[in-house]
Parts: C-alpha cells; structure tokens; sequence
C-alpha cells in the first residue's frame, strides 16, 4: 500500500512559557488545542493552532533545537500582515518581501530564534 500523507506538524522548541504564549498566542493569534506535562512543574508541550496550521511548541530538549526555520504556504497574507503589524507587538514588526522565486513571504522570529515564513503564491 503506498504511503498517504495526513498532515505534518512542525515541533519548534522553547524554553519560557510566558514568552511562547505571548508570541504564538498573543502576537500569531493562534489558540491552544491541549497541553501536557507530566506533572506540575515539569517541560510543557502543547498543540496551537489557527486556520488549519499546527505547530506543537515543546519545552522538552530532545524535541529538537531552537533556531529552526519552517515555512507555512497560505493565502491572505497581506490581511495576516496587517493584522501582526496592527499589534504594535515590540518584539516582531515583520515585513512583506518579493523573492525571485515568486509569490510573496513574511517572516517572524519566535523568542527561540525558530523562524516561521508564511507564504503566498501569486
């Protein structure tokens, strides 16, 4: 049987909680799905989403290395833009940029360093 592709979902690290919320919640404007720890005091892990786009944020450190980059195909990203640079969020003021490859691409930068581009074909 060959294989069929369901979804892939991006495990980008992080080491303050606070911090993560604010930007993936706050800043991105996704929503959490569920968390997990193994007990009080222990690494989260946690499921956000918005618009079909998973990201799992993992404060475990064999889940991977900060400074990650991801790319994130979707349409209304001139609208997504103004939305982020509406926040006036300190942290982030991510601009819109024509590659020469086509389309057009914004990248922000979690407080790990992992870098998200969401893109748009044209």
């Amino acid at each position: 049987m060959p294989i069929t592709h369901i979804s892939t979902i991006p495990i980008l690290r992080s080491f303050d909680e606070a911090k993560a919320r604010e930007f993936y919640l706050g800043f991105l404007g996704f929503a959490v799905d569920w968390e997990h720890r193994f007990e009080p005091g222990t690494p989260l892990y946690m499921q956000v989403s918005r618009s079909g786009i998973v990201f799992h944020i993992s404060e475990h450190h064999g889940d991977g290395s900060p400074g990650v980059h991801v790319r994130v195909d979707i349409k209304g990203l001139r609208d997504f833009h103004a939305e982020l640079i509406g926040k006036h969020y300190k942290n982030n003021r991510p601009g819109l940029e024509k590659p020469e490859w086509g389309g057009t691409e914004m990248t922000v930068i979690d407080p790990v360093n992992n870098r998200i581009t969401f893109a748009e074909a044209e």
